[in-house]
């Protein structure tokens, strides 16, 4: 009777059980799928572009909202005090205290304000960033705009200031942009009605 044994007729080792169809090239490319996904999802990833480059609002337009808060708060302050401590006594001055607070307090936010504003030019729009607890950013295209006009008024003029106004076919989206030089203001107006036109023909 025969019996299984481990070795064949001519005294050698048994040969090793056939691997089964398939198994090699799985095993294989198990090994070898983590190196090629990688290659390919770092080929695949783009690089990031740099962002748009924002303009700020020159300090002029600092300077004269803060004459304007210490004109105003300035005599609320003085005819809060001193009013009342002449008529009623001197504890009666210290009613100047609330606009005095308001006047430190607004001194602050309004250079926050103001560097808060920013713009850029864009390929197809204009982008106006503001706010300090309310961020609002207007996009204004091209496309739309039907009238940019440059507005000073005396105190502007005084500073050396202008703005822009935006108009376009939807009230909501005007924008102005506030407290820019004369020339910067006619160089956006021109560059802007250019750019109307040109996105209008091409509708």
């Amino acid at each position: 009777m025969e019996t299984g044994s481990p070795y064949d007729d001519t005294g050698g080792a048994a040969t090793e059980p056939a691997t089964a169809p398939g198994t090699e090239a799985a095993a294989g490319t198990t090994g070898t799928a983590p190196a090629a996904g990688t290659a390919q999802g770092t080929a695949g990833t783009a690089p990031a572009g740099p962002g748009p480059e924002w303009s700020g609002l020159p300090p002029g337009l600092l300077r004269m909202r803060r004459m304007l808060l210490v004109v105003w708060l300035g005599l609320l302050t003085v005819a809060a005090g001193l009013v009342p401590g002449l008529l009623l006594g001197p504890p009666w001055a210290a009613l100047a205290a609330p606009p005095l607070a308001l006047l430190v307090w607004g001194w602050v936010m309004l250079e926050r304000n103001w560097r808060s504003w920013r713009y850029t030019e864009r390929a197809d729009d204009l982008l106006i960033s503001r706010g300090v607890l309310w961020r609002t950013t207007t996009v204004v295209p091209y496309g739309r705009m039907q009238l940019v006009e440059v507005t000073s008024g005396p105190v502007e003029r005084h500073f050396g200031l202008a703005s822009v106004q935006l108009h376009t076919a939807a009230a909501a989206s005007d924008a102005t942009v506030p407290g820019l030089d004369p020339a910067e203001a006619e160089r956006l107006r021109d560059r802007l009605t250019e750019l109307g036109e040109a996105r209008s023909a091409g509708l």
